[in-house]
Protein backbone atom coordinates (compact mmCIF):
# COMPACT_ATOMS: atom_id res chain seq x y z
CA UNK A 1 0.00 0.00 0.00
CA UNK A 2 1.01 3.57 -0.57
CA UNK A 3 2.30 5.40 2.53
CA UNK A 4 0.59 8.61 1.38
CA UNK A 5 -2.74 6.84 1.27
CA UNK A 6 -2.15 5.35 4.71
CA UNK A 7 -1.17 8.74 6.12
CA UNK A 8 -4.28 10.32 4.60
CA UNK A 9 -6.51 7.63 6.07
CA UNK A 10 -4.82 8.00 9.44
CA UNK A 11 -5.41 11.75 9.39
CA UNK A 12 -9.05 11.28 8.41
CA UNK A 13 -9.55 8.71 11.16
CA UNK A 14 -7.89 11.01 13.71
CA UNK A 15 -10.07 13.96 12.66
CA UNK A 16 -13.20 11.82 12.85
CA UNK A 17 -12.23 10.57 16.30
CA UNK A 18 -11.59 14.11 17.50
CA UNK A 19 -14.93 15.28 16.11
CA UNK A 20 -16.75 12.48 17.91
CA UNK A 21 -14.87 13.17 21.12
CA UNK A 22 -15.74 16.86 20.91
CA UNK A 23 -19.42 16.06 20.57
CA UNK A 24 -19.35 13.58 23.42
CA UNK A 25 -17.30 15.75 25.75
CA UNK A 26 -19.89 18.51 26.25
CA UNK A 27 -22.10 17.42 29.15
CA UNK A 28 -25.65 18.64 29.49
CA UNK A 29 -25.52 22.00 31.35
CA UNK A 30 -28.27 21.21 33.87
CA UNK A 31 -26.73 23.32 36.63
CA UNK A 32 -26.22 26.37 34.42
CA UNK A 33 -29.79 26.11 33.17
CA UNK A 34 -31.13 25.90 36.73
CA UNK A 35 -29.07 28.92 37.79
CA UNK A 36 -30.23 30.91 34.76
CA UNK A 37 -33.88 30.00 35.36
CA UNK A 38 -33.66 31.01 39.01
CA UNK A 39 -31.87 34.26 38.19
CA UNK A 40 -34.44 35.24 35.57
CA UNK A 41 -37.31 34.33 37.90
CA UNK A 42 -35.81 36.46 40.66
CA UNK A 43 -35.17 39.38 38.31
CA UNK A 44 -38.75 39.23 36.97
CA UNK A 45 -39.89 41.14 40.05
CA UNK A 46 -37.89 44.10 38.75
CA UNK A 47 -39.48 44.26 35.31
CA UNK A 48 -40.59 47.87 35.72
CA UNK A 49 -37.18 49.11 36.84
CA UNK A 50 -34.99 47.17 34.39
CA UNK A 51 -37.14 46.15 31.43
CA UNK A 52 -34.38 46.08 28.80
CA UNK A 53 -32.00 44.00 30.89
CA UNK A 54 -34.75 41.59 31.89
CA UNK A 55 -35.90 41.24 28.30
CA UNK A 56 -32.37 40.38 27.21
CA UNK A 57 -32.05 37.80 29.99
CA UNK A 58 -35.38 36.18 29.05
CA UNK A 59 -34.42 36.10 25.37
CA UNK A 60 -31.10 34.40 26.11
CA UNK A 61 -32.79 31.91 28.42
CA UNK A 62 -35.27 31.04 25.67
CA UNK A 63 -32.39 30.58 23.24
CA UNK A 64 -30.59 28.40 25.80
CA UNK A 65 -33.69 26.22 26.11
CA UNK A 66 -33.85 25.92 22.32
CA UNK A 67 -30.17 24.92 22.25
CA UNK A 68 -30.86 22.31 24.93
CA UNK A 69 -33.66 20.88 22.79
CA UNK A 70 -31.21 20.62 19.88
CA UNK A 71 -28.68 19.02 22.26
CA UNK A 72 -26.25 21.83 21.47
CA UNK A 73 -24.89 21.83 25.00
CA UNK A 74 -22.00 24.20 24.29
CA UNK A 75 -24.36 26.92 23.05
CA UNK A 76 -26.87 26.15 25.81
CA UNK A 77 -24.20 26.55 28.50
CA UNK A 78 -22.97 29.83 27.01
CA UNK A 79 -26.47 31.27 26.65
CA UNK A 80 -27.48 30.13 30.13
CA UNK A 81 -24.43 31.83 31.62
CA UNK A 82 -25.22 35.00 29.66
CA UNK A 83 -28.88 34.89 30.75
CA UNK A 84 -27.82 34.60 34.40
CA UNK A 85 -25.42 37.54 33.98
CA UNK A 86 -28.11 39.65 32.29
CA UNK A 87 -30.55 38.79 35.07
CA UNK A 88 -27.95 39.87 37.64
CA UNK A 89 -27.54 43.10 35.69
CA UNK A 90 -31.31 43.60 35.79
CA UNK A 91 -31.23 43.12 39.56
CA UNK A 92 -28.38 45.61 39.95
CA UNK A 93 -30.07 48.13 37.67
CA UNK A 94 -33.28 47.86 39.68
CA UNK A 95 -31.40 48.27 42.98
CA UNK A 96 -29.65 51.33 41.56
CA UNK A 97 -32.98 52.84 40.50
CA UNK A 98 -34.47 52.24 43.96
CA UNK A 99 -31.40 53.71 45.65
CA UNK A 100 -31.52 56.78 43.42
CA UNK A 101 -35.18 57.33 44.28
CA UNK A 102 -34.47 56.93 47.99
CA UNK A 103 -31.57 59.38 47.78
CA UNK A 104 -33.77 61.91 45.99
CA UNK A 105 -36.40 61.55 48.71
CA UNK A 106 -33.82 62.05 51.46
CA UNK A 107 -32.44 65.14 49.73
CA UNK A 108 -35.96 66.53 49.36
CA UNK A 109 -36.61 65.94 53.06
CA UNK A 110 -33.36 67.69 53.96
CA UNK A 111 -34.32 70.67 51.81
CA UNK A 112 -37.71 70.90 53.47
CA UNK A 113 -36.14 70.74 56.93
CA UNK A 114 -33.64 73.45 55.99
CA UNK A 115 -36.48 75.66 54.74
CA UNK A 116 -38.38 75.13 57.98
CA UNK A 117 -35.28 75.98 60.02
CA UNK A 118 -34.69 79.13 58.00
CA UNK A 119 -38.27 80.30 58.64
CA UNK A 120 -37.94 79.83 62.40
Amino acid sequence: MNTKAMTGRTVIAAVAALALAACASAPEPKEQMAVANAAVDTATGNAAEAPAELSTAKDKLARANAAMARKDYVAARQLADEAAADAALAQATARNARSSRALAEVRESIQQLQMQLNRS
